[in-house]
């Protein structure tokens, strides 16, 4: 069970998390949602006991983080966005390090170790120096020693950043299987990642949680919402004329595709369908239309809506 409770971080005058609350019961998994800088590094870094927060407390199974760090760091495996790796090393050496490191009794650390091999898929590069894995392998290290030590709680900090499809496949399905057996908190900025394998989702932005609500669920809200995307022959201001022109639709995004044409993406309530309104206007205008789609409403479109916002936050 993990309870954070009005958790602040400030960064000199830059405040990078504000005054956050939420609980995780055992055995689920969380995706901790936001945009590059919205705090989500920060938040998981404070949970983690590698920093203090400037106000508010966070406790793992009854146990103040702060006060009890010790013991929390044995209840909580960590892998960090920048998955911190002594290149040098062998994957053995490497582990028996982090054995070491976590206090496993030497009688147990042989086992611990080839447990963890076999988990995570590294029986084949056990002897090879980590500067010469693929950065999926790596990532397989990474989570390694993260569970060596046999953690209640695991936090993944962007598990699949910088992996090619292939290993994304490979350290999605080695999550699910950590999922089983562990409560899991995912922090990613990729929908897709967090879509496959979480229960809940928990959005941040500049600082503040602005959604928390199983996977579902949060995608079901925004649903009385449909969108439309538009391929036409014009210009980016004749589209933002043709929103104010018909009231029930509302631009979401338009840009300008290689081939000269205007992509543009527009949102509208659920249960008035405006083509027959746009087809008719694009036709009156002289407009060449290439392509006109209903979309359905993703969970990053139920993202982009809740995380777009002014410019000037500086969270980390």
């Amino acid at each position: 069970m993990i309870e954070i409770n009005n958790l602040v971080k400030d960064y000199d005058e830059i405040r990078a998390v504000d005054h956050i609350s939420f609980s995780v019961p055992e055995g689920q998994i969380v995706g901790f949602l936001g945009p590059n800088g919205a705090g989500k590094s920060t938040t998981l870094k404070m949970l983690t006991c590698y920093i203090s927060p400037t106000a508010g407390k966070a406790s793992v199974y009854n146990l103040d983080v702060y006060e009890n760090s010790k013991e929390v760091r044995k209840l909580i495996g960590y892998l960090p966005e920048h998955n911190p790796l002594y290149l040098e090393m062998t994957v053995y050496d490497y582990l028996s390090f982090i054995a070491e490191a976590r206090e496993i009794p030497a009688d147990q650390k042989n086992l611990k170790i080839k447990s963890v091999v076999e988990r995570c898929g590294l029986r084949e590069v056990i002897a090879k120096p980590i500067q010469t894995l693929s950065k999926g392998y790596r990532q397989r290290v990474g989570l390694a020693q993260a569970i060596i030590h046999d953690p209640k709680i695991l936090i993944l900090d962007e598990p699949t950043t910088g992996l090619d499809p292939n290993q994304i496949l490979e350290i999605r399905q080695l999550i699910k299987k950590l999922g089983k057996e562990k409560t899991l908190i995912i922090s990613s900025h990729i929908m897709q990642e967090v879509q496959a394998v979480c229960d809940r989702i928990i959005i941040i932005n500049q600082g503040k949680i602005v959604a928390d609500a199983p996977t579902e669920e949060l995608q079901s809200s925004f649903e009385g919402k449909s969108s439309l995307t538009l391929e036409i022959k014009t210009e980016i201001k004749d589209i933002k004329q043709m929103e104010l022109d018909i009231p029930q639709i509302k631009l979401q995004s338009a840009e300008a595709t290689e081939n000269g044409f205007i992509k543009a993406k527009f949102e509208y309530s659920g249960d008035i369908d405006p083509r027959p309104d746009i087809f008719e206007y694009i036709k009156n205008a002289g407009w060449t239309l290439i392509e006109m789609k209903k979309d359905q409403i993703s969970l990053e479109d139920v993202f982009r809506k809740l995380t777009i916002s002014d410019k000037g936050g500086d969270n980390k």
